[in-house]
C-alpha cells in the first residue's frame, strides 16, 4: 500500500488548491459571509473543474478516479473554508441530473439536519427512497455563517452504515483535515510576525508548545485519513474522524489562543474555522457514533471479551492466584 500521494495526486491537489485561490479567496471568503447566498458561478466552476463528478466513472461523464483523490480534492475544499453542500452534492454525481455538472445543487439530511436548504435543489435522504423535498423544516440559527441550516421535526439521526454514509463521513474528515492544517499555517505566521517585550511570540515557550502540538494532531489525522481512504474500511475511517475532528476543533482553539483577542475579532477567519470545524463535528460518523464503531471493532478482536468468565478474573469463581 501507498499512503504518500503519488505524483498525479499532488498535481490534482496543487490544481484544487489553485482553482479554490482564484475563484474563493479572502475577498469571495468575506463576500459570502456578508451575503449569506451561495454562489452558483463558483458552484458550476467547480463542476466544470470535475470536483463533483471525481469518482463517477469516465463513461458516465466523470473523471474516474478514487477515493484517495477524493480525499485531496475535500481537503483542499476545507482548507479554504468552502461553502455549501459539497459532499451531498458530490455523492449523488450520476443520480441527481445536473449534479455532476454543478447545474444542481444538493444537499441531505444529517442527524435530523439539512445544510443550505434554501439553496439546495434537491434534498436526499437514505435509504434509497429517491431524491426529495424536505416538508417542514424549520430553519434554526447556525453557529457558523457559511452553514445555515434547517431541523427537520421528527427526523431520525441518519444511520452511519452503507457505502454513502462511510463515505460522507471520510470526507467530513477531509475537510476537517484541511481546516486545521489552515489553522496551523495561521498559528505559525503569527507567531512570527506579532511581537511582545520586544521579540516574536513564537520565541515564547508557551506559544512554541501550542504550535507543536497543532502540527502533532494535524500529521496524525493526516496519516489517518490518507490511509483509510486506500482502505476504505469502516473502522479506519471512524478512526479518521475522530482523529480529524479533533485537530480541526481543537487546533482552531490554540490558533485563536497563539492569535489572542484578535483572533476573535470579525475580521480574522480563524474563528470561522472554529464555527466550521464545530458545525462538522456534529455530522453523522463522528462523536459517540464514531468512538463506539472504533470501541466495537476493538473489543470485538479481543480474546479476553470474548468470554466473561476469562473477561474478569474474579469472575465465578476464579482466583487471581
Amino acid at each position: 500500500m501507498r499512503f504518500q500521494p503519488t505524483e498525479d495526486q499532488r498535481a490534482l491537489r496543487n490544481g484544487v488548491r489553485g482553482l479554490l485561490e482564484r475563484r474563493f479567496g479572502r475577498d469571495a471568503l468575506w463576500a459570502a459571509v456578508a451575503s449569506g447566498r451561495l454562489d452558483r458561478e463558483l458552484w458550476r466552476a467547480l463542476g466544470d473543474a470535475g470536483f463533483f463528478a471525481l469518482r463517477l466513472p469516465e463513461s458516465d461523464g466523470g473523471v474516474g478516479l478514487g477515493l484517495p483523490e477524493t480525499v485531496l480534492a475535500f481537503e483542499e475544499a476545507g482548507r479554504a473554508l468552502l461553502p455549501g453542500p459539497l459532499i451531498a452534492t458530490h455523492l449523488a454525481a450520476g443520480t441527481v441530473p445536473g449534479a455532476a455538472q454543478g447545474a444542481t445543487v444538493v444537499t441531505a439530511a444529517d442527524e435530523g439536519f439539512v445544510e443550505w436548504l434554501a439553496a439546495a435543489d434537491s434534498v436526499g435522504e437514505e435509504p434509497a427512497d429517491g431524491w426529495r423535498t424536505a416538508a417542514g423544516a424549520v430553519p434554526v440559527r447556525s453557529v457558523d455563517p457559511l452553514t445555515p441550516l434547517h431541523r427537520l421535526p421528527g427526523a431520525r439521526a441518519a444511520e452511519d452504515g452503507g457505502v454513502s454514509g462511510t463515505v460522507a463521513s471520510l470526507l467530513t474528515a477531509a475537510e476537517q483535515l484541511g481546516s486545521a492544517g489552515r489553522t496551523g499555517e495561521l498559528a505559525v505566521q503569527h507567531a512570527r510576525v506579532r511581537e511582545q517585550f520586544g521579540r516574536p511570540v513564537g520565541a515564547f515557550q508557551a506559544v512554541q508548545h501550542l504550535c507543536a502540538d497543532l502540527l502533532v494532531r494535524v500529521e496524525v489525522a493526516r496519516a489517518a485519513v490518507y490511509a483509510a481512504a486506500v482502505t476504505a474500511d469502516p473502522v479506519d475511517i471512524a478512526a479518521a474522524r475522530l482523529l480529524a475532528d479533533e485537530a480541526a476543533v481543537r487546533g482552531a482553539r490554540d490558533c485563536l489562543q497563539v492569535h489572542g483577542g484578535m483572533g476573535f475579532t470579525w475580521e480574522s477567519e480563524v474563528h470561522l474555522h472554529l464555527k466550521r470545524a464545530w458545525v462538522r463535528e456534529r455530522r453523522a460518523g463522528g462523536g459517540v457514533a464514531g468512538a463506539e464503531a472504533l470501541a466495537g471493532d476493538l473489543l470485538a478482536g479481543d480474546p479476553l471479551t470474548a468470554n466473561p468468565l476469562t473477561a474478569n478474573p474474579l469472575a465465578a469463581g476464579s482466583s487471581p492466584h
